[in-house]
């Protein structure tokens, strides 16, 4: 799609930065959909990059992105702003008291950079542990904490990298007598590996609540709290990643809230911003003191910007306003229930899972054997871009597992919700 000179121009000048380009070019978003340059209207079943929570073009995001360019939209780094100080008593009523602390930055690798550097000066130790499935960026100290994809071809990664196993409830190993999920025998098996690799410098876990690129896993209940209580065992600190989690996607304002399991560094991006890029950094007032007289350091250009703190306080006001955080729980028991259903009628959906609008559906040859079926996910979400929809698909390294992905808007409109999940369920079927 689109015309050929826009194809030669990018074939010419566009570096590929994640195989190749996506096949529709796109001209102009606006709610829950996006438009191609032929008219098309795709139905946006991924909110961007897993970001747009409140659709594309939110008048209220245009509104504030408007007054904050006409009125202040950068400084220089040292300076705070209004924007600034509002957003931060904003996002402290937020969260429980312990995460008080912020810094507003730009990429969610950054967000993880930054934690990782807090983490490092607090403990003054360097050893990192993340799950195998990770992905927490593409910078240098993030690269090292992701695991999914991108390691291979740029040399050594940060000394100290460490990897526990994904806790996937369907493919694990590990299993109790009865064949259920030994998730705690698989921690204690990770850590236990980590303890025998550690040069005795332990300082932080990065990982998510829900692996969304790792493939829409969701640690079973319980599980943070004993990670977190592992993690006090040895001095580390608890960093979440709630990236694409955050601000009410789980049907909860933070995905950790479900097992109560507080962190130590919380960081934020892609939902916060609302697919613009703002991200932030979180934590107690007692690591913020310790790093501030120890000389932390972490300035970029646009810390702090007025910009990016506008768009974030109209993203935290619009949720809470209009009701989303209960919105994504509502219509995730809706797509839950769907997806249930197709796997009840399609052999070659073998597991559907996440949580509020974050869940996947794995493709397996067949329910019996599990098999993986790297050639279906593709299949399918051609099949969904035919009819109108845009879907993303996880293909794990090694396994071959495709998992379709699915995080539509916290606005979108229950006859969109309904539309894109009969597209998903005719294209499952078609697939067949």
């Amino acid at each position: 799609m689109g015309d050929a000179r826009t194809w030669q121009v990018a074939d010419r000048h566009l570096i590929r930065y994640a195989g190749r380009f996506h096949p529709r070019v796109i001209e102009r978003a606006a709610g829950s959909y996006m438009y191609d340059t032929d008219g098309n209207a795709i139905l946006d079943f991924t909110s961007g990059q897993m970001s747009a929570v409140l659709g594309h073009s939110h008048p209220d995001i245009v509104a504030a992105v408007a007054r904050s360019v006409a009125t202040l939209d950068h400084i220089y780094s040292g300076m705070i702003s209004p924007p600034l100080v509002e957003l931060a008593e904003s996002i402290a009523a937020t969260l429980p008291p312990s995460l008080s602390k912020i810094q507003l930055l730009t990429t969610g690798a950054e967000s993880n950079e930054a934690a990782l550097k807090i983490a490092k000066l607090a403990t003054g130790k360097y050893e990192v542990v993340s799950f195998d499935r990770s992905w927490h960026g593409m910078t240098s100290g993030a690269a090292s904490a992701t695991y999914s994809a991108g390691r291979a071809g740029y040399g050594p990664h940060m000394p100290g990298s460490f990897a526990l196993p994904t806790p996937d409830a369907y493919r694990s190993p590990f299993r109790m007598p009865d064949g259920s999920y030994d998730w705690e025998g698989e921690l204690a098996y990770g850590f236990a590996m980590i303890d025998a690799q550690s040069a005795g410098s332990l300082a932080a876990v990065l990982v998510e609540p829900v692996l969304s690129s790792g493939g829409v896993i969701e640690p079973p209940p319980g599980y943070f709290r004993k990670l977190k209580q592992m993690c006090a065992e040895r001095g580390m600190l608890l960093i979440l990643d709630e990236a694409q989690t955050g601000l009410g996607r789980t049907g909860q304002m933070y995905a950790f809230e479900r097992d109560g399991a507080v962190p130590d560094i919380l960081t934020l991006s892609k939902t916060l911003g609302a697919g613009l890029p703002v991200a932030m950094v979180v934590t107690s007032a007692e690591i913020e003191e310790a790093c501030y007289e120890r000389g932390y350091l972490f300035y970029t250009t646009h810390v702090s910007d007025p910009l990016a703190a506008a768009v974030a306080c109209t993203v935290l006001a619009v949720i809470e306003r209009d009701g989303l955080v209960a919105r994504a729980r509502t219509l995730g028991k809706v797509m839950a229930g769907r997806f249930a259903d197709m796997k009840t009628r399609y052999e070659i959906v073998g597991d559907v899972r996440g949580r509020g609008l974050l869940q996947g559906i794995e493709l397996v040859t067949s329910k019996a054997t599990r098999q993986p079926a790297p050639g279906l996910g593709a299949e399918v979400t051609a099949n969904c871009l035919e009819r109108g929809l845009h879907t993303n698909i996880v293909q794990l390294p090694g396994a071959g597992a495709s998992i379709i992905r699915i995080a539509p808007p916290l606005t979108i409109s229950d006859e969109d919700m309904a539309k894109g999940l009969d597209i998903l369920d005719k294209s499952i079927e078609a697939t067949r």
